[in-house]
């Protein structure tokens, strides 16, 4: 596929912003959500409600591919899917508010709730079956887009004006010697727990039976990431003609690609920062697309969040997001208790 018309010159503006500071990347978002704000008047509305549509179905899809993972961990229990997909739906809603990660206790919690009888490293384990198909999907549009000579390459992500990616991109050495520590820490840890390792690792082994079985895990788990990620293209293309950018085979895979980016690097809500950063950079044909840089993370945060909450309270019956992570928290001590006496 060609590339889009006066993409190929979308790398050389990024060179400037080497060294990007965090005072910096929230300033160029707030520009952002004010041209998007100034802009909204002109969106595309059918096409934008058409996107959000998508979008929901691409996160239904998803949940339904959790629920089997879980399902075959735990035969003999009765699980809900609306329970899974409303634990899915409220983490994924405090991760497009609050950083590093935070839905992810949220969504543990709430979908070991809802099994009684369940362990947190067998639900754990079957909640991260679903990255598989994610990261092999990932190649593949990473691969893409890197082909189409406007995606910037790992050596360039120095020089994005975001400064979460920037940070580690430019600091290489820190960066391994992050990484370097996290593997010392975990294998520290593993060996002053050998006792508990045996039970610890049978009940991931639980969690991940679904993969061990590839019939079923192809048919009710890799069918459904299949059609999700589907559904998240189609969202994509649609609301790039909301803002319109023009949606395109090209560009919804693009897009996808930062989406890929993003979730590596999880310091901002919903990778915001990253996003625009590679957004800017990827469509700087474009006089829209700072408008979407933000305007289409705010738009899917609005939807995921008012779903989130409407599961937290009709489903979970807890008041807030951040009473679900503490509870969440307080709920994970105490079982890690009970497991050391």
């Amino acid at each position: 596929m060609g590339g889009m018309p006066g993409l190929a010159i979308a790398t050389v503006p990024a060179a400037s912003h080497h060294g990007s500071s965090i005072g910096s990347t929230v300033d160029s978002l707030l520009d952002s959500v004010g041209t998007f704000l100034s802009q909204l008047a002109n969106l595309s509305w059918f096409s934008l409600g058409l996107g959000l549509a998508l979008y929901a179905v691409y996160l239904l899809l998803r949940s339904r591919a959790l629920f089997h993972a879980l399902r075959a961990a735990y035969p003999s229990e009765r699980i809900r899917w609306r329970d899974v997909w409303g634990a899915y739906m409220v983490g994924y809603a405090i991760n497009n508010v609050f950083p590093l990660g935070g839905g992810n206790i949220a969504q543990l919690f709430l979908t070991r709730v809802a099994i009684p009888p369940a362990s947190y490293p067998a639900v754990a384990a079957g909640l991260s079956t679903g990255v598989i198909f994610d990261w092999f999907m990932g190649l593949l549009v990473m691969g893409f887009a890197f082909t189409q000579g406007v995606f910037p390459k790992p050596p360039d992500f120095s020089k994005l004006p975001a400064f979460d990616i920037s940070f580690f991109a430019s600091n290489m050495r820190f960066t391994l010697f992050a990484l370097t520590v996290a593997g010392i820490t975990f294998l520290v840890a593993f060996a002053l727990l050998s006792a508990r390792v045996k039970a610890f690792w049978e009940r991931v082994r639980q969690g991940l039976t679904i993969v061990h079985d590839f019939p079923r895990y192809r048919r009710e788990m890799a069918r459904w990431q299949l059609a999700s990620w589907i559904a998240r293209f189609a969202a994509y293309w649609a609301l790039l003609d909301a803002f319109h950018i023009g949606g395109s085979v090209q560009g919804a895979l693009l897009v996808l690609g930062v989406q890929v980016v993003a979730s590596v690097f999880p310091f901002t809500p919903g990778g915001a920062g990253v996003q625009q950063a590679l957004l800017l950079t990827i469509f700087a044909h474009s006089p829209y697309v700072a408008s979407f840089s933000v305007g289409q993370q705010i738009a899917t945060a609005v939807l995921t969040t008012a779903c989130g909450f409407a599961a937290l309270v009709l489903i979970f019956r807890f008041r807030s997001f951040r009473e679900v992570i503490a509870r969440g928290r307080a709920d994970r001590r105490d079982a890690g208790a009970v497991a050391r006496a």
